[in-house]
């Protein structure tokens, strides 16, 4: 008879909950095992430290975690959109409000916290929210649709988090503070006036020291808020990012020992008062202090793991860091250990520029031999190696002030920077990975680049901001291996990205195969053959596809079309400005329909098309040319759209015509290749509709012309553009981005947004516009001149494929057949189709549909 394995219920599935599942399953426990994960939410585990990234352009699927294919390969259960409502200790069964009943031998609560909403008079109207999943997240973008004005009341993390959504949502933004400044427990007054400072310049309203007595509303809508000192502020929303409360109403009904104040005790091994069950998380309270970050909740789930597998020496939990370091509405903000000086007799050396908007403080102990903490504004860059020293109780240099001002002489401290940090200094808090860890891995898996690092470690992989220690760490043992620390494409080429270009420029190289034979080495890579294809394509503008160009590009480009992930292509025309005919409108109406094709107007004014078979491609380019239209090179590391509002054209607030200007800039760059993708927006007015501060160059225009912003990105790694020149006519928006974007193709590195370019850019945004208004470099003219090629020998690849019988016989699924892929499986949804999922492949269409 098979013994039966024991059960381990993980009842929530959220940032904590699911990474015991990740350890669980990297310890092998499931061979010992049978795991179950109930989770609340319909979604899947995802990253809730960065939900505002959802108003920024990110999809579920971005923010997800894991993929609930990852748990069945993996033999997890898991039951999602299903609550915990029973524990029966005395039976050991856990029961759901679906009656699902498990037996468990184990059960961990990763419960998680709730956003608390103070018993303010009107908290129940209809119009108020919450900030915490992403189910408030959808139920506030809805509501915002028929708003202008938003309040947060909440100055907290959480409260600017939720601010920079209002104000992607396009709402004038409003934060409500009850303390006297903001973020209270993380910055003193200096540090909170510098935040405020930064923030009131993005047009978002501050009020601290308000107390609010009401939410006022009339006819069913919120009007207003009204305060105890007699003030009032209007609005048409209110969303509460007021604090957390830990999720323990579950263990309460159940009879576990729950603190005064609320939260689950745990011990040192995270048990609770009944040893078979344990608490991680912000549900946990452990000595009397619930832990609001995700890297204790982690090391909580690493403890339970070790308790779980029978680790040889299971560690315990004895607190965690609390050190944070955040990007808030664009500003770098960061607070460690004592950073308000607590200790008895300790000293602040505090260094204050109102210029440029930094503050930074280190608190010192009385001896002056150690650093205790501190706090970081507007320049967080030295954040890591500062709690390094902290933790490592490093002996500080005779100049303590040398930590955070500018080194004297180019040179770091004597006896500071990465190498001086010992092999037991914690790197990564949130994945607990220490210095000696990752040198190990350096040395023993001769790792060459960050991304090694963050696969074989997973340092980095979290809140990411330990990334530029682990390029010091990375740089250093490369030095004491022998290794020569450069920045060369690839192990084919011995020269960065923009030496490449140099070469190909200057000795006229028009191929792959003449650059690998003239200062090349081996066959070449899928590294340096799509970097090279985007140099040949920036410097000569050729059609991508001719001749071996051809066999050099990624997939998506190789296709002019993006590939899905059911192996079908979206097709995106390119609509400057979103305008559109409805003549053009009619036309893709009528392909989507001939061609059985999901359609789904984009984030950036297009209309996306998907699920086209390969060979039917040219059919559909077909149709779409003959009605005007050409590629938009959403496939390609190109131009994408240049975004627009309506302008003086319709809106009453309109200053100029943003939707020519829009268009004109848009018809000017297609079909310009860059090192990465380039995003663009024209914005009629300062009320920013078209969000053009979140793009690689923006307009926003002003009554004297256009104020032209440099640098933005709304993807992964958000990015508030910054503003390079005001008040610009047409004829000098056209000039200076002719020269920046040459310039960036020129210099920057290979897969290298323009915000990571000018962040790297020595000298910085300063030396980018005395090169680009004051042709410092006195190649301004060359520049323009190298545009102005590009323009001119512009062509539609869609089109130029077309005419080419040979480059058709491409598109198709195989060579010596007209058959389709037969893996290609779609399911009815919401009057559309989609790709099945792995589990529905074998479900008729008609059990399937929603």
């Amino acid at each position: 008879m098979v013994k039966q394995k024991n059960t381990i219920v993980i009842v929530g599935n959220g940032m904590v909950g699911h990474k015991l599942v990740d350890l669980l399953i990297e310890q092998q426990a499931t061979t010992t095992y049978r795991i179950v994960v109930f989770g609340e939410e319909r979604h899947i585990a995802y990253d809730r430290v960065n939900l505002s990234g959802y108003f920024e352009g990110k999809s579920v699927d971005d923010l997800a975690l894991t993929t609930f294919d990852y748990y069945v390969q993996n033999n997890i259960e898991c039951y999602l959109g299903e609550q915990i409502t029973d524990i029966d200790r005395d039976s050991s069964i856990v029961t759901s409000n679906q009656n699902t009943q498990i037996h468990y031998d184990t059960l961990v609560l990763a419960t998680g916290s709730y956003a608390f909403v103070p018993p303010i008079n009107g908290y129940d109207a209809t119009g108020n929210f919450v900030y915490r999943t992403i189910d408030d997240l959808e139920q506030i973008e809805a509501y915002a649709q028929n708003c202008k004005t938003g309040v947060v009341i909440g100055g907290g993390l959480l409260g600017l988090e939720c601010a920079n959504a209002l104000r992607n949502l396009n709402l004038e933004t409003h934060v409500v503070e009850f303390a006297p400044r903001l973020m209270p427990r993380q910055l003193d007054d200096i540090g909170a006036n510098t935040l405020r400072q930064h923030i009131e310049d993005l047009g978002i309203s501050v009020h601290t020291s308000k107390a609010t007595s009401e939410i006022v509303s009339e006819n069913g809508q919120i009007v207003r808020l009204d305060f105890k000192d007699g003030s009032s502020l209007a609005t048409d929303m209110v969303v509460f990012s007021a604090g957390i409360r830990p999720r323990d109403e579950l263990a309460r009904q159940s009879g576990l020992q729950i603190g005064e104040r609320g939260g689950i005790v745990i011990n040192d091994c995270c048990q609770t008062s009944d040893a078979n069950i344990f608490a991680i998380g912000e549900c946990a309270l452990y000595n009397n202090m619930i832990y609001g970050l995700v890297a204790p909740g982690y090391d909580m789930a690493r403890v339970v793991t070790d308790q779980l597998t029978i680790a040889p020496q299971p560690r315990t939990f004895t607190g965690s860091d609390m050190s944070t370091k955040l990007k808030l509405l664009g500003v770098n903000v960061a607070s460690f250990g004592d950073a308000f000086g607590a200790t008895e007799g300790a000293r602040d050396v505090v260094l204050l520029d109102a210029n440029t908007g930094v503050y930074k403080k280190i608190v010192i102990h009385p001896d002056s031999n150690r650093l205790l903490g501190g706090m970081l504004v507007g320049d967080a860059s030295a954040y890591g190696m500062l709690r390094q020293v902290m933790q490592s109780s490093m002996a500080l240099p005779p100049h303590p002030e040398d930590l955070i001002l500018p080194p004297r002489d180019n040179d770091a401290p004597a006896g500071f920077g990465i190498d001086a940090l010992p092999d037991s200094a914690n790197i990564c808090s949130c994945e607990n990975i220490s210095k000696g860890a990752i040198c190990s891995a350096i040395h023993n898996q001769q790792i060459i680049t960050v991304a090694g690092i963050q696969q074989c470690t997973r340092a980095g992989t979290a809140c990411k901001s330990c990334v530029p220690n682990l390029k010091q760490i990375l740089n250093a043992e490369m030095q004491k291996m022998g290794l020569e620390v450069n920045n060369y494409v690839c192990e084919h080429f011995d020269y960065s990205r923009q030496e490449l270009y140099h070469l190909i420029k200057v000795n006229q190289i028009r191929s792959y195969s003449e650059l690998l034979e003239q200062y090349g080495h081996g066959h070449g890579c899928e590294v340096c053959k799509p970097t090279v294809a985007s140099i040949l394509a920036s410097t000569w503008n050729d059609y991508v596809l001719d001749g071996e160009k051809a066999t050099l590009q990624d997939t998506n480009d190789y296709y002019l079309a993006n590939i899905q992930r059911d192996g079908t292509y979206s097709v995106v025309p390119r609509m400057p400005a979103g305008e559109i005919t409805p003549e053009k409108l009619m036309t893709i109406a009528e392909v989507a329909q001939e061609f059985d094709l999901y359609l789904k107007i984009t984030g950036a004014q297009r209309i996306d098309m998907f699920g086209a078979h390969l060979d039917q491609l040219p059919q559909i380019w077909e149709r779409l040319i003959e009605a005007g239209f050409e590629s938009g090179h959403a496939y390609g590391k190109a131009l994408r759209t240049v975004k627009s509002c309506v302008g003086t054209t319709w809106c009453r607030y309109g200053q100029q015509d943003s939707v020519t200007m829009a268009i004109t800039l848009e018809n000017r760059y297609k079909g310009l290749r860059a090192p990465h993708k380039l995003k663009s927006a024209c914005s009629g007015c300062a009320r920013e509709c078209a969000e053009a501060q979140s793009k690689d160059f923006g307009l926003i225009a002003t009554e004297r012309g256009y104020n032209l912003y440099l640098g933005g990105n709304g993807g992964k790694r958000p990015r508030h553009a910054q503003l390079f020149a005001e008040d610009l006519s047409e004829d000098e928006v056209i000039k200076y981005l002719d020269r920046y974007l040459m310039f960036y193709i020129r210099t920057a590195d290979k897969l290298q947004r323009t915000s990571d370019w000018i962040e790297n850019l020595e000298g910085g945004f300063d030396y980018l516009r005395k090169v680009i208004i004051e042709d410092s470099l006195g190649i301004a003219e060359e520049l323009e001149r190298d545009m102005q090629h590009i323009v001119a020998t512009y062509q539609d690849e869609w089109a130029t494929t077309l005419q080419d019988e040979q480059k058709l016989k491409r598109f198709r699924h195989f060579v010596d057949s007209e058959t389709r892929d037969p893996n290609v499986v779609f399911i009815e949804q919401r009057g559309q189709k989609r790709p099945a999922f792995p589990e529905e492949r074998d479900i008729p269409i008609a059990q399937a549909g929603d």
